[in-house]
C-alpha cells in the first residue's frame, strides 16, 4: 500500500514536528510539501498537481489564512480528484466556521486540541 502524499499548511514548528512523525506512524502518510504560508500553500498546489491525496490545513497562518488556501483549491484550473481530500486542523473549530469550510470544499474540520484521534481515524480511513 502507497503512502498518502500530504501537504501540510501548518505555521507552527512546534506542531509541524508533532503532526509529520505522527502523520507517518498513524495514518501512513508520506509529508511532500509543507507550507507556512497562503502563498507557499498555493506553489505546493501548482507544484503537486494531482499527485498529492492529502492537505491538512490550519486556519491561522503567518501570512494569509486557510480559508484563502481553500479558496484557491476551490478555483484552480484542476479540480480537487475524487482521491484528494482536505482537513482543517484548527484551534478555532466553531460551527460558524465548519460550515464556512465545508462550503470551500473541505472535506472535513477538526479541533486540533480535541478532536485529533477522529482526524487520524479519518486519515486511516482514506483510499490508497
Amino acid at each position: 500500500m502507497m503512502p498518502l502524499n500530504t501537504i501540510l499548511v501548518e505555521d507552527s514548528k512546534t506542531i509541524r514536528d508533532t503532526l509529520v512523525p505522527a502523520l507517518a506512524e498513524l495514518a501512513d502518510a508520506r509529508v511532500i510539501a509543507i507550507a507556512t504560508t497562503a502563498t507557499g500553500a498555493k506553489e505546493a498546489l501548482e507544484q503537486w498537481g494531482s499527485q498529492w491525496q492529502l492537505m491538512v490545513v490550519d486556519l491561522f497562518l503567518s501570512e494569509g489564512s486557510g480559508i484563502e488556501v481553500l479558496q484557491a483549491l476551490k478555483q484552480r484550473a484542476e479540480p480537487k480528484a475524487e482521491n484528494q481530500h482536505v482537513y482543517v486542523l484548527t484551534n478555532y473549530a466553531t460551527a460558524d466556521m465548519r460550515r464556512r469550510c465545508e462550503q470551500l470544499g473541505a472535506d472535513g474540520m477538526y479541533d486540533k486540541s480535541t478532536e485529533l484521534d477522529a482526524f487520524f481515524e479519518c486519515c486511516c480511513a482514506l483510499p490508497r
